[in-house]
């Protein structure tokens, strides 16, 4: 996760201002960047709930984790906006196969040996990817721009595939026998509500998510702590599955899916009046601390409701999370160029309400 997640997929948050920066890249083509890699993400989603085989597959998985590692590299050794965009969409193909194929082991290996109890804490890889990115790219900066960093990045992320293969442990998993048809029927019992909250969650971070260092690096006076706000989103993503997991044994998971949404879509509303450091580290954790939280809430909610299925509910669920997240770095980008990040800020805000109010309504969740 830390791999796939946290760096192939995140790195390029901390990385985005220094191409700004050294390339005059605008904020529209950034996003842009942002775009093709969820875009990539969407496919690899659909690839996964249309081809559930293909996930026991282990030529594919080694592939994945191979050209997630590849795609961070050679964005390094490009300085062409039409390879940039090449590599963000391939490595987005790689972060969703290896997002669902990791979700669904662990949980199914955890499910047989009775110790659900923990599954939350795999997702906090990411949240540590996004931490050592966050601490690493200004010292990569330091020695090669942009492009150390994201060199840098890439032999990072084979050092933490290489210990992850090393501290593997081999078991044997029946071939999954899912069909797409049987996860669709689950729609009656709240699948497609529990997709379209998601839906809502995904165009809703990811502005922040793209843009949240680049924004606090260009409020006057708090330029200092722009890779500082990644490292705190980080810190706080990391803890945040295991705690909302212990905040929904304690009230229902309803009530902390609601609260998760509530405090990030405030968080985010937050971040558009951060003037100093106080402020800017309540947005960072805010956001940090609750959109792990929701991905562990819904995603162990749509296996709930799938049943056996739960393979396929978990690649139908990435994938309408990754098309909320295909339209909003470059809609945020092209509006950010024209007047600032305050009113796609206030739309994320919007639209993450708007999937909370979605699971308010929805009588069945977490029973």
């Amino acid at each position: 996760m830390m791999v796939a997640m946290g760096i192939g997929r995140f790195a390029y948050t901390p990385i985005l201002p220094l191409m700004e920066r050294d390339l005059g890249l605008s904020h529209a083509e950034t996003g842009s960047l942002a775009s093709f890699n969820y875009v990539g993400y969407l496919l690899g989603a659909l690839l996964c709930a249309f081809f559930p085989r293909l996930l026991g597959r282990v030529p594919l998985n080694v592939g994945a984790l191979a050209a997630s590692i590849a795609t961070t590299l050679l964005m390094g050794l490009f300085a062409s906006p039409l390879w940039w965009g090449t590599l963000r969409l391939a490595g987005g193909i790689a972060s969703a196969i290896l997002f669902v194929v990791i979700a669904v082991e662990v949980t199914e290996a955890l499910a047989k040996r009775g110790e659900t109890g923990i599954g939350g804490a795999l997702y906090g890889g990411i949240g540590l990817g996004i931490a050592l990115s966050g601490l690493m790219v200004p010292q990569l900066d330091a020695l090669g721009g942009w492009r150390g960093c994201w060199l840098g990045m890439g032999v990072i992320a084979l050092a933490l595939a290489l210990a992850g293969i090393l501290l593997a442990q081999k078991r044997n998993a029946a071939p999954p026998t899912e069909h797409i048809q049987g996860a669709i029927r689950e729609g009656n019992s709240g699948i497609r509500r529990l997709a379209v909250a998601y839906t809502c969650e995904g165009f809703g971070y990811v502005i922040s998510a793209t843009f949240i260092v680049a924004m606090v690096g260009r409020t006057p006076g708090l330029e200092q702590y722009a890779s500082l706000s990644w490292v705190a989103v980080g810190l706080a993503a990391a803890p945040s599955t295991v705690i909302w997991q212990q905040v929904s044994r304690r009230f229902g998971v309803k009530r902390a899916a609601l609260l998760a949404y509530a405090i990030q879509a405030a968080g985010i509303l937050l971040s558009i009046q951060a003037r100093n450091p106080l402020m800017a580290a309540l947005a960072a954790i805010s956001f940090g601390g609750t959109f792990l939280g929701i991905v562990t809430l819904v995603m162990s909610e749509g296996y709930r409701r799938a049943g056996n299925n739960g393979r396929v509910a978990a690649a139908i669920l990435t994938a309408c999370f990754s098309a909320g997240q295909v339209v909003g770095p470059t809609l945020a980008g092209l509006v950010a160029d024209r007047g600032g990040f305050a009113i796609p800020l206030m739309l994320a805000a919007a639209t993450v309400f708007l999937g909370g109010i979605i699971i308010a309504a929805d009588k069945g969740f977490g029973r």
